[in-house]
């Protein structure tokens, strides 16, 4: 019997183990970290063996394959040994893939996936599709091929579940974007973390249709390295040559597959970054053959994504923003660019090679104070405290909300949006994100 091995035992790599096993192979689980009980009990529930807090030479690299959950890096010891072995390693949506015949509609791009793909879920099931949602969102495709089977899945891929993805096939691939970001997970090259997003298209033909943002000049350059095959959708802002997607004198339109508009004052999402999430949402839709009624329905009553740009509360006249889930510069140069009233800018965190002068120009137009964030700030003190802009230096979310409330004034706006991984501080950024919506409802 081929043995399987799976590396990290969260939802990605819980869900393989489950499809593992139920398709006959002999599983194995191991995470260096300590498992949650709901995946302890998935995996004792289905026969699974399992260990935590190690990782146990001899039954790993004995493994026939090993999926690896994408939080792992190949810098880990482990990875290090089964790559000398040559033991194949693959990701979960790799793994998945293989046991499935749905269509797959597959999101990536340096910042708005989590909004495009929730978007598009939405506008889906609001149409009455059949479909799941996954990859960085939902619950993990491998658990839902194996056990809650869909005829389309949704799935948000980041860089580094498509680094491990080799014959997998997006039927419907969109690429938002590509900015810096991750970089210490790609040797500080940026090249090598553009070639990572460019494997969405990979294994992609002519029955295929490729999504994507016209005006990246990263995208643009890359496009002429490849051969497409796939049928290619682009997007724009405004009107220009090849875009089949853009807005044109306040209304939204898409040319193809059919023709269809509506005011862009009638899209739930605001800000220039939610032009382009809501027109490769509704490209993808297009295509897929949903009613113009049904997309133009879901544009309008989308509710929005937590953790992005997220309105907590006003307190004191003060507007209280969760944008958490902006971990990188160009996600926080989005929601500078949307505001429109005197802003504090929270930023910090576990820095990821990050250049912040792509922000320093929106900061100096928009910010009236800035309050550091992180367990490190020093880079930060490096890089604002020149700007002659109120600075405060925080290391717990309770003094920083304390220095908003302490330096905000009534018609003020204060912005999460961090720039930066939550590690240093926080589990995770839905975890920074509560606790500072927590602390701002309690003022």
């Amino acid at each position: 019997m081929k043995k399987i091995v799976v590396l990290g035992a969260g939802e990605s790599g819980a869900g393989a183990a489950v499809l593992a096993k139920k398709m006959g192979f002999e599983t194995f689980v191991s995470d260096m970290s300590a498992i949650k009980g709901k995946y302890k009990n998935m995996l004792d529930e289905r026969g699974i063996d399992w260990e935590e807090g190690q990782h146990t030479e001899e039954k790993i690299l004995d493994a026939d394959e090993v999926i690896k959950s994408p939080g792992i890096p190949d810098t880990a010891p482990m990875v290090q040994k089964l790559k000398a072995k040559g033991t194949p390693i693959i990701s979960e949506i790799e793994f998945a893939g293989r046991y499935t015949q749905s269509k797959m509609i597959c999101i990536t791009g340096s910042n708005g996936k989590t909004t495009t793909t929730s978007l598009i879920y939405h506008i889906f099931k609001e149409a009455g599709y059949d479909a799941g949602l996954a990859g960085n969102i939902g619950n993990s495709l491998a658990l839902q091929v194996a056990e809650e089977p869909h005829e389309y899945y949704i799935i948000e891929l980041s860089s580094f579940q498509l680094d491990n993805m080799y014959d997998f096939r997006a039927n419907i691939a969109i690429l938002l974007n590509i900015t810096p970001d991750h970089l210490d997970r790609y040797d500080n090259c940026m090249q090598n973390y553009v070639d990572s997003k460019m494997r969405i298209i990979q294994n992609q033909t002519e029955k295929d249709a490729f999504i994507y943002w016209n005006d990246d000049p990263i995208i643009k350059r890359e496009l002429e390295k490849y051969d497409i095959k796939s049928i290619q959708y682009p997007f724009s802002e405004l009107k220009e040559k090849g875009s089949i997607g853009y807005i044109e004198e306040g209304q939204y339109t898409i040319e193809v597959p059919t023709p269809f508009n509506m005011e862009q004052e009638s899209l739930s999402l605001t800000g220039k970054h939610n032009i382009y999430n809501s027109l490769a949402a509704g490209i993808a839709s297009n295509i897929s053959g949903i009613k113009k009624e049904d997309i133009r329905k879901s544009l309008s009553d989308f509710p929005g994504v937590e953790h992005r740009l997220e309105k907590v509360c006003t307190v004191g006249g003060v507007q209280y923003i969760n944008d958490s889930k902006a971990t990188n510069v160009d996600a926080c140069w989005y929601a500078l660019e949307s505001m429109r009233t005197p802003t504090i800018l929270i930023v910090g965190g576990k820095d990821k090679g990050n250049d912040y002068e792509p922000i320093k120009e929106l900061v100096k137009k928009k910010c009236v104070g800035i309050v550091y964030l992180g367990a490190d700030n020093q880079k930060l003190h490096d890089n604002f405290d020149g700007m002659g802009i109120p600075v405060r230096d925080t290391h717990s979310m309770k003094e920083c909300v304390a220095a908003c409330y302490d330096m905000a004034k009534p018609g003020d706006t204060v912005l999460l949006s961090p720039c930066c991984a939550s590690f240093d501080l926080f589990k995770n950024m839905e975890d920074r994100g509560e606790q500072f919506k927590t602390l701002v409802r309690n003022l």
